[in-house]
Parts: C-alpha cells; structure tokens; sequence
C-alpha cells in the first residue's frame, strides 16, 4: 500500500494526457516541490478524469480515474481564489467517488425533512 499522509488538488484543469514527467513538473510549479508520502490531483477540463501523483520517497506514482457516467465534483479556477486546495482523507474519499466532498460537514447533519 503507498502511504499518502497529505492530498492537495490542483484547481486548474491539466490535459490528461500528461505523462508521470510533465505532471511532476506540474506539480513543482503549482505547489512548490513534491513532497515524499503527499499526493497531487489533477482533472482534466470536463473533470471526468483525475491523474493522481504520489511521491513515495523513492519514486513516483502516478493512478488514473475515469468516470463512466457524470463527473467528479471540481473547483473552478477563480472559486476559492487559490490554485490548489488541500483536502482530508474524508475528502478525498468522496472526490474518487464523484460525491461532494466540499459538503461532508454539511451532508452529516440532518436539519429538515
């Protein structure tokens, strides 16, 4: 199992097709370096499609998602008005899934019926 004690997404969209070199390239330039045991996610402009990287201290990992329905829930560029956010476990969880991540905190507590 590869240990990911950090997840940090990027806001603006990649093309997919980037390979594991320009996506760690990527990565420098957006969040600074890669740093060993975090992981970097990048969507494409439809957001149907995720590239994770993963640095594990040794190499690089670099995992593909494709939906086969819909989307994953993605920021905007200019929404939070930051160039990547960082998520928790739970988060990240829901974003593979294609669930709103953004409102877990909401979505646990029942308020109307």
């Amino acid at each position: 199992m590869i240990r990911i004690d950090a997840v940090w997404l990027a806001v603006q969209p990649i093309d997919i097709r980037a390979g594991v070199d320009s996506l760690l390239a990527r990565v420098v330039q957006v969040f600074g370096a890669a740093h060993a045991h975090h992981g970097y996610l990048f969507a494409n402009v439809r957001a149907n499609r995720i590239k994770l990287v993963v640095h594990d201290g040794f190499g690089v990992w670099c995992a593909t998602r494709r939906l086969h329905l819909g989307g994953f829930v993605w920021p905007r560029q200019g929404a939070a008005g930051a160039s990547c956010i960082t998520l928790t476990r739970e988060q990240f969880d829901a974003l593979v899934l294609g669930l709103p991540w953004q409102r877990l905190e909401q979505l646990k507590t029942i308020t109307r019926m």
